[in-house]
């Protein structure tokens, strides 16, 4: 008897009082009932195997439901606008709201006023005509790399795609564009040189198995010197579709970045389709954007392969919210005044000055990023601390990417959102006082 009183098992709490605690009611609320209940089970279930005491129960099935996020926020000081590894573009504000409505029950594939099914995403491809009118119909899938091989496999599978070879490029992760053509059962027909290709080039690979024309933007670089290219005006009188993949995202030209080819011109000068990423220059939810011809797009549209690269509702309305919303972040960050970016590091230094030696505002040079309009300086400002600063920041919280040159770590404001100043002060002192 007095080695079942003494038992330690009998001390495990109950599960009424560890589902009690206030972390795990407030874990309930946030990842649902089941969930909280099976992690106490789980600890419980150590407990009585001897691998943790009873006292510590509650503890740890608290760490079981409240373990780091999956993705971590961080402050983009880079300056670098669309960040590849951040994420690229960070949604608007009614983009996010857009979403979290969408989380439920939703219209994406009814029509309210009848009860019948109707077209998916309906209002989202509303929007992206009315963005780009020179296209009749619109089409969206999961990605850039998806629109395109959805539009080669649907228009050149089995047979040739004709293309400049200055334009077979090489993008983030090794991805390179031959070898996305020829996972689509497509035939690369190379034409001209890296440097030059004229339209006879074009003309004298045309033939009975030409699928399509594809004009591709080299977004992450440029070539100067002895070039030359043929104009999608030139190419779309050659008969054979015309794809212009422009990469970046731009329904309409910008001003600010002269060079970067946006959707309406590609269109207007004669392209097909164009094809597009949602999450650069957009300022949208990753995407890939297809905009063109009613008629090709809606042979796109009937491809089996187009139901494996749809986008789910959250995209389509995170993407409508975007074209419809105010100027999405990645605009306004490209167009942000520098003398205001000065501005704000006169404030920030001026709230770090009285515990940093080490602080000076430098002329900082930002860019768009995410391969687009690679030879395009956004001239700005940022803080100068100590190189040993980057990492501190990096893993402080909140998380803040700043960039090191020269032994210095360069902390540039045009991404952090103003609102965010205090906690990129917060940041920076944090770091000051953190281990080396």
């Amino acid at each position: 008897m007095s080695d079942r009183v003494s038992d330690p098992r009998r001390n495990i709490p109950r599960t009424d009082t560890l589902l009690a605690r206030p972390a795990l009611m407030a874990a309930a609320d946030r990842l649902g009932a089941d969930a909280v209940r099976t992690a106490v089970r789980a600890a419980q279930a150590e407990a009585r195997e001897g691998r943790i005491p009873p006292a510590e129960v509650g503890a740890y099935a608290e760490s079981l439901v409240a373990g780091p996020p999956p993705l971590r926020p961080v402050l983009n000081a880079t300056g670098i606008v669309v960040h590849t590894n951040l994420g690229r573009a960070p949604l608007a504000p009614e983009a996010v709201a857009a979403m979290t409505a969408a989380a439920g029950y939703v219209d994406v594939e009814l029509d309210l006023a009848d009860g019948k099914r109707a077209k998916r995403g309906a209002a989202t491809l509303a929007a992206l005509r009315t963005a780009c009118p020179p296209a009749t119909d619109a089409l969206v899938v999961n990605n850039g790399a998806a629109a395109l091989v959805l539009a080669t496999t649907t228009l050149a599978a089995g047979r040739e795609v004709i293309v400049s070879r200055g334009e077979l490029v090489e993008i983030g992760d090794g991805f390179r564009l031959p070898d996305l053509i020829a996972s689509t059962g497509a035939r690369l027909r190379e034409v001209g040189t890296t440097n030059r290709t004229h339209l006879a080039d074009y003309a004298e690979a045309i033939g009975p198995q030409t699928g399509c024309i594809l004009k591709v933007h080299p977004s992450n670089f440029w070539v100067s010197g002895f070039t030359s290219a043929v104009p999608l005006e030139q190419l779309a009188e050659l008969g054979p579709p015309v794809i212009a993949d422009i990469g970046s995202g731009l329904l309409a030209h910008d001003p600010a970045l002269p060079d970067e080819p946006d959707a309406a011109s590609a269109l207007t000068a004669g392209a097909h389709l164009v094809t597009a990423s949602g999450d650069k220059l957009l300022g949208g939810p990753q995407a890939g954007i297809i905009l063109g011809d009613s008629d090709l797009v809606q042979r796109l549209r009937r491809h089996p392969l187009a139901r494996a690269l749809r986008v789910d509702k959250l995209t389509l309305a995170a993407l409508h919210a975007t074209l419809t919303g105010s100027v999405p972040p990645v605009t306004a960050y490209r167009h942000v005044e520098p003398d205001e970016l000065r501005l704000r590091c006169e404030q920030l230094a001026a709230a770090l000055v009285e515990h940093l030696d080490e602080v000076t505002i430098v002329e900082h040079t930002g860019h768009v990023g995410g391969g687009g309009a690679p030879g395009v300086p956004l001239p700005g400002w940022a803080l100068a601390l100590p190189e040993s600063f980057a990492t501190r920041l990096r893993l402080g919280d909140p998380a803040v990417l700043a960039r090191t040159d020269r032994g210095r770590c360069l902390v540039d404001p045009r991404c952090v959102p103003v609102d965010r100043d205090a906690d990129l002060v917060r940041a920076i002192l944090s770091a000051a006082t953190g281990p080396a």
